[in-house]
């Protein structure tokens, strides 16, 4: 492939909604965050696509992320100390924020970032002389996935939104904005190899399977049924991919990329400190014997008390860490300043070091499952869906579901999906997605208004793009 020398300009936009400057442009290599100024450099499209991926490493993951996705729902509190609120995290968690909480204008500005990234990725790709056509196609398919990816966060939590590359004030119908999202993943199913035709090399880079199962995501948050079930069918009769036995071994460094794997967010590079700036390290048990974290993100009696109910003993202990707990590897916790925390942030190797060498787990198999079972019952087809249900529930050791007929089915499958996939990022979206977020709060002690069915969108971004309009209550 031909080298070729690129001037990095300053790319102009407005406000927050930049596509990425030169100066943070390039992250190289995909586990380790570099900057390069304005200089002449020469680049490859793997070094652009690089650049993409390595986004995902950066700090607003350990603890901005956390608010907008954890901590905001029912199934984690602050944590940490009552006199630490963690920037925001206090009022998320209170459901009493407001549109200057640095959460939000954190996420909104990191995922716009990150989607400028992948355009100008895209842009340059496709100006790029390379004799490999199926190569330089599979770049561009990479860096849509991952522009998705970013989308599908940001349409779930503002609803209309700017669609960057078409004009960085207007906030494009929903609809519209999923149109954009199917058509870039589209692109990848096409144009992506499947999991076992990477080379070693390639671990952890966006597959076709990757593809179909974010768009089989996409589809079922927009209750498009039939094409959630046949996507999910698609990823599960792929070949590439099968349950992991044991569940508590997808969160060790032993299920990184595992069989159940579809994609992570990589943070394993040449040194422990190239991982996913501080995910551990805020997350980790705070005071008493092990001393190895900030304690922010802490499961709540709510969750522990859902998992009880079920008799979920497994996913369970496979996500709370308990005071006083020895953890899997010996290490004891102590008596810690809260009760319990995030096992699936634990990290064995990171000890309470800055940066760690977790992998974000954000597509399995077992989310696929569940995809399946709830779009096979909302199409009629209760046999399909408790079987995939009950699939998942297998593989922890619980009796089949014993729910009979649409309504108890669909109960099931999202009580499921809390206990599957607790403290994997996608709570509070399903609980607005299937209408029980009022309920969840109250019960959880909250009050959640009309205007919680939104974030705000942030105080600095309007203050820069004052045509720009606000989400209704805010």
């Amino acid at each position: 492939m031909k080298l070729r020398t690129l001037n990095i300009s300053l790319l102009a936009a407005a406000g927050l909604l930049m596509s990425s400057c030169a100066k943070d442009f390039l992250d190289v290599p995909s586990q380790e965050a570099v900057e390069a100024g304005d200089s002449e450099e020469t680049y490859s499209p793997e070094t652009f696509v690089n650049g993409v991926y390595g986004m995902f490493t950066d700090w607003n993951y350990a603890f901005a992320f956390l608010g907008v996705t954890e901590i905001i729902s029912d199934n984690a509190d602050k944590g940490s100390s009552p006199t630490d609120n963690g920037g925001d995290k206090d009022i998320l968690d209170a459901l009493t924020y407001t549109t200057t909480a640095s959460s939000f204008a954190s996420m909104w500005e990191h995922w716009y970032k990150s989607i400028g990234r992948a355009t100008e990725t895209i842009k340059f790709t496709e100006s790029y002389e390379m004799s490999d056509a199926a190569l330089k196609n599979r770049y561009i398919a990479e860096a849509r996935f991952l522009r998705a990816l970013n989308y599908f966060y940001l349409v779930r939590g503002w609803g209309e939104i700017p669609i960057q590359e078409q004009d960085l004030i207007r906030r494009a119908p929903v609809a519209e904005v999923y149109d954009y999202i199917e058509a870039d993943l589209k692109f990848a199913i096409d144009n992506l190899p499947t999991k076992k035709n990477y080379p070693a090399k390639d671990l952890g880079r966006a597959t076709k399977g990757a593809a179909q199962a974010l768009l089989a995501k996409v589809h079922l948050y927009q209750g498009e049924w039939q094409a959630a079930f046949d996507l999910s069918n698609a990823v599960i009769n792929s070949g590439d991919y099968s349950l992991e036995p044991d569940y508590n071994t997808i969160w060790r460094l032993a299920g990184e990329n595992g069989p159940e794997s579809i994609f992570e967010f990589q943070a394993r590079g040449e040194s422990i400190a190239h991982g996913i700036q501080q995910y551990s390290e805020t997350q980790g048990p705070r005071g008493g014997t092990a001393g190895i974290g900030w304690g922010f993100n802490t499961p709540s009696q709510n969750l522990l008390d859902a998992f009880n109910a079920e008799k979920d003993a497994i996913r369970r202990d496979a996500t709370i860490i308990f005071r006083g707990e020895t953890m899997y590897d010996g290490r004891a916790i102590g008596n810690t300043e809260n009760e319990m925390y995030n096992e699936k942030a634990y990290s064995s190797a990171n000890g309470g070091a800055g940066d760690g060498d977790k992998n974000l787990r954000y597509l399995r198999l077992g989310e696929v499952y569940l995809i399946k079972a709830e779009a096979a019952n909302e199409l009629g087809n209760s046999s399909e869906a408790l079987a995939a249900l009950n699939i998942v529930r297998s593989r922890v050791k619980l009796p089949n579901s014993t729910a009979s007929g649409q309504a108890a089915i669909r109960t099931a499958v999202w009580k499921e999906r809390r206990l599957e996939l607790a403290f994997e990022h996608d709570r509070w979206f399903d609980l607005i997605r299937t209408k029980q977020a009022e309920a969840a709060m109250k019960a959880n002690g909250k009050t959640f208004q009309t205007r919680n069915l939104l974030f705000p969108i942030p105080d600095n971004q309007l203050i820069q793009t004052p045509d720009m309009t606000q989400n209704t209550g805010w």
